[in-house]
């Protein structure tokens, strides 16, 4: 039973982070409806920025978190300006591709700033708890209940406030939504900043119980893309329940199957559900 329970909690750990990066990823699909590839490289952008904050400015873990979140946000709309926006009118692959330059762009800057080595992410947070019973680290523990905190503060964001409606009507119909007088650029600008910051904070919470280093994206925006197709394209509650999903699969698929075929069975997983639902989990529900 125990051994049971510590699957569930690895698999809260997974769900967890992977949800924060495809909320993110599904935020700027509902609104240019263009997969962001780069994202993937802003969430090994942010591990960068708080790593380096912790070890060689000395800064509070916490406070590292907000200051990978503020700078990944800035380097998101910064992305958007220079890139995306001058693509706006232009076929979707150009945005695809001019995603991946990004992608390729921030992972060669980060090879050349830090090189190419592993770097492990210092945390205050490396006892071990005791819960009835089963012993958790305290990182994963904090892990799960800042994915879940966010997550509802997001949705309370989206639902409650004025400017989360704007958002929430820009993602479906940005042109009626531009006809009644919402600032287009504003909101997508605030989009972006709101998919970096997710980003960075979801990579600041799960570097110390990984490590740190230039393509640590590339797998986990691999599965945040099989997590948004899974839950239904530009489905908010979909990028939370496929986090889940998928993050339960490959703790428990690891531990009962083997761990090298851990990577393999979100994609399996997605195969299966989409030949039942192919629209998605949750299609057609924006939140």
């Amino acid at each position: 039973m125990a051994l049971f329970l510590q699957q569930i909690l690895n698999g809260l750990t997974l769900g967890g982070v992977y949800s924060l990066v495809a909320l993110g990823l599904t935020l700027v699909y509902g609104i240019l409806h263009v997969p962001n590839f780069a994202h993937g490289a802003f969430y090994m952008a942010g591990a960068y920025v708080s790593y380096y904050l912790m070890t060689t400015l000395g800064v509070n873990y916490w406070l590292a978190m907000v200051g990978a979140a503020l700078v990944v946000a800035a380097l998101s709309m910064l992305a958007d300006r220079l890139v995306f926006h001058p693509l706006r009118n232009s076929p979707e692959l150009h945005d695809m591709i001019a995603a991946i330059g990004i992608l390729l762009f921030l992972e060669a800057g980060a090879q050349a700033l830090w090189g190419a080595d592993f770097h492990r992410m210092p945390t205050p947070y490396g006892q071990i708890v005791d819960i009835f019973g089963l012993t958790a680290p305290l990182q994963r523990l904090l892990i799960i209940g800042a994915a879940f905190a966010l997550m509802v503060l997001l949705h309370l964001f989206l639902t409650r406030t004025m400017t989360g409606a704007t958002i929430m009507a820009m993602a479906q119909n940005r042109d009626g939504a531009a006809l009644v007088g919402i600032d287009a650029t504003r909101v997508t600008l605030l989009v972006f900043a709101i998919s970096g910051a997710l980003a960075a904070i979801a990579a600041t919470l799960y570097a110390p119980i990984n490590l740190v280093y230039p393509s640590m994206g590339n797998l986990v925006i691999t599965k945040a893309f099989v997590i948004i197709i899974l839950g239904g394209m530009g489905s908010i509650p979909g990028a939370i329940v496929g986090g889940l999903i998928i993050g339960m699969a490959e703790s428990f698929g690891g531990f009962y199957v083997s761990t090298d075929y851990k990577d393999i069975i979100a994609f399996v997983l997605l195969v299966v559900i989409l030949s039942i639902r192919p629209q998605g989990l949750f299609a057609g529900k924006a939140a």
